[in-house]
């Protein structure tokens, strides 16, 4: 099934009759558009109702649900609580899933190359250019690392991946921190930029000695060279739903305004430690009530129903806990001449 969505993420996932008015809108997020293009087929041969999800980059996204042109924006960069009072918006998660470094280097294997957070700040850094320096030699004792120069390869887009991305290595460098950045979208110091997950997944394929990084899905999706990274208590983990889920043991999901939640570097011998949620942007007071409820419906369905879909593709579902939790902020969040449009049963 993956290999269809392939073709899909760069531009518009389409599962709609072009007549139906119930059919819903969204754009925004590469990171899990392989998981709602999953959801949406379902959703399509179960109730007759179509999404047209564009899987355009959060920052795409963002920018569609405030210019109102589709029905929901997706971003995996939570927007702050004011920004989100700002706008009129709301922002709930749908599932938890892991960014990972992929390579492409001669006889190296998935999991073999150990990096460590400093180590990956510098190489997006430019400061370290061949695979053969010390600092990666001695996280990999024993392999024989390639004398090839590296090749960075990076978003090109606003894109709720690199906002993770570069707040995790802001947290684990502070030369990053002071020179780059965490944002959507920074001024890369070096490196090629390639749109979406797929575009950086595909520029990774045919660059030898390139370094990028990816959902998680993508890369099982392209059989990617994944590294391994150094978590928090000094293990290193593989990237698989388990250890993304190992990162969410102690999320506070209820205690958080506006949902703002990171996932990163938590503790945990298990802790993928590039973890992130992603998450749905709905403005509160809805000028179409259909069409807000139709948004709802959908999500509501994926939370109820969705879940070994997701797993199937290496997300993590939400807690059941964390679901009802959501369930009862859409009755309070999003409302249409001041009732909710839709209360989950």
């Amino acid at each position: 099934m993956m290999k269809k969505f392939t073709a899909l993420l760069g531009s518009a996932l389409l599962f709609a009759t072009g007549t139906q008015a119930a059919d819903i809108s969204g754009a925004g997020a590469t990171f899990p558009a392989p998981v709602y293009a999953k959801w949406a087929e379902t959703y399509k041969a179960t109730t007759g109702v179509g999404l047209n999800y564009q899987a355009i980059g959060s920052g795409g996204g963002i920018k569609q649900i405030k210019a109102k042109t589709v029905d929901f924006g997706a971003s995996d960069k939570p927007l702050k609580p004011e920004e989100l009072d700002a706008a009129g918006l709301y922002q709930f998660p749908t599932v938890v899933g892991g960014i990972v470094p992929i390579v492409n280097l001669p006889g190296i294997a998935a999991g073999q190359i150990k990096l460590s957070g400093p180590v990956l700040a510098s190489i997006f850094l430019g400061e370290i250019t061949k695979w053969s320096d010390p600092k990666i030699a001695v996280l990999n004792k024993g392999v024989k690392l390639p004398n090839l120069p590296i090749t960075v390869v990076h978003r090109s887009d606003g894109s709720g991946t690199s906002f993770v991305f570069t707040t995790y290595l802001t947290m684990k460098s502070p030369t990053w921190a002071s020179k780059v950045g965490a944002s959507d979208s920074v001024q890369w110091p070096t490196g090629l930029g390639g749109k979406g997950n797929d575009g950086v997944s595909a520029f990774v394929k045919q660059t030898m000695g390139s370094i990028g990084y990816v959902e998680y899905a993508y890369a099982k999706q392209n059989k990617a060279t994944f590294t391994l990274l150094q978590n928090k208590v000094g293990k290193y983990p593989a990237p698989v739903a388990a250890n993304f889920a190992a990162a969410t043991a102690g999320a506070q999901w209820g205690k958080i305004p506006g949902n703002y939640i990171l996932l990163l570097d938590q503790p945990g011998a298990n802790a993928w430690p590039i973890t992130a949620a992603t998450f749905i942007l709905l403005y509160k007071n809805q000028e179409n009530a259909a069409q807000g409820q139709g948004v709802l419906k959908f999500f509501d369905w994926a939370y109820k129903s969705g879940d070994a879909a997701a797993a199937s593709l290496d997300y993590v579902p939400l807690p059941a806990t964390v679901k009802t939790l959501i369930r009862k902020q859409w009755t309070m969040n999003v409302k249409a001449g001041g009732k909710p449009v839709y209360v989950s049963h």
